[in-house]
């Protein structure tokens, strides 16, 4: 059963994946490169500069200039700053479209072929169709990524109805069949590594969630892990940036905020009356004192280790 931070963070991922479809449909956002401008909200944003070369109210141009492009870049970057520095890779976790496509191909290799990534061991009997239904899936992932972006650069309902009646023309079919494999490569073998590595947007967000001390974070209870050695490492497999859900702060520096460890972990001791060990805080609550370093997470196997040579 979701709970209501699962359920709320599905359907603003959703809701954003299908604005990211439709934005140029309907003209909310793109890039016309037949007419040579941006188009914000159904209005050609000219922004006045043919009328200002022309020496027509140039100092107007000026001003709408400042206005409509500078003021809202700076305001968003503020804005931006301000989030990823508090909450770190929120933007990720709740909203980024290819996010939402890595956590749905996890999902499809864990249940086809018994792991979410092709590089790690498989705990499940597969075979050659749940090959072919995985790279079906992800090839028709991969055309929707490349023909959604291609209609923010051309007009989109021309491109599909040219989609719709193979007729393409050889520069718009070339840059889809181009970016399906790339994004199909991407989505089956190095989504991951993308994410954590490829993305700057990404890498700001958790640059600046690194340099705040106080940046909000899943904390874990170190004092309760005894009850972890009955819980074969929930939190880290439901992590779908496969980190260690217990690790210090610097081990999660890709972390996206999505919560999936805390709620597995919540799961798993359902029957306890303390709860789970994993915590949001601000910052980690766990540090030791004396040493002023953060405290590390408990080897569960080693501790498993001990309890048994004890048992003998």
């Amino acid at each position: 059963m979701l709970q209501p931070q699962q359920f709320y963070r599905n359907l603003s991922r959703t809701a954003f994946f299908l604005l990211f479809l439709i934005a140029p449909v309907t003209n909310l956002f793109r890039y016309d490169l037949t007419e040579g401008h941006f188009i914000l909200f159904g209005q050609s944003l000219g922004l006045g500069i043919d009328q200002a070369i022309a020496g027509v109210a140039g100092t107007d141009a000026a001003f709408q200039i400042l206005i409509r492009v500078l003021l809202p870049i700076v305001i968003l970057v503020a804005a931006g700053i301000w989030i990823a520095a508090k909450y770190g890779r929120l933007y990720c976790g709740w909203l980024c479209p290819h996010f939402s496509v890595v956590e749905l191909i996890n999902g499809q290799m864990q249940k086809l072929i018994g792991r979410p990534t092709i590089w790690e061991k498989g705990s499940k009997p597969h075979s050659s169709a749940a090959w072919l239904m995985l790279i079906g899936s992800s090839t028709l992932m991969a055309l929707v990524w490349s023909v959604g972006l291609l209609g923010y650069l051309v007009p989109p309902l021309e491109l599909y109805q040219d989609l719709l009646h193979w007729q393409l023309g050889g520069g718009r079919a070339l840059f889809v069949s181009v970016a399906t494999l790339v994004f199909l490569s991407d989505f089956l073998f190095a989504r991951h590594l993308f994410c954590k590595f490829g993305c700057a947007l990404g890498v700001m967000q958790s640059l600046l969630w690194m340099a705040n001390p106080k940046a909000l974070m899943v904390s874990f209870d170190s004092k309760r892990a005894d009850l972890c050695k009955d819980c074969n490492s929930a939190c880290d497999a439901a992590c779908p940036m496969r980190l260690p859900a217990r690790g210090i702060k610097r081990r999660k520096f890709t972390c996206t905020q999505c919560s999936e460890c805390i709620h597995a972990c919540n799961e798993v001791q359902k029957d306890n009356p303390g709860g789970g060990l994993l915590h949001w805080t601000p910052g980690d609550q766990y540090r030791d004192p004396d040493k002023d370093r953060m405290i590390p997470a408990i080897n569960i196997q080693s501790r498993k280790k001990e309890d048994d040579d004890e048992r003998r």
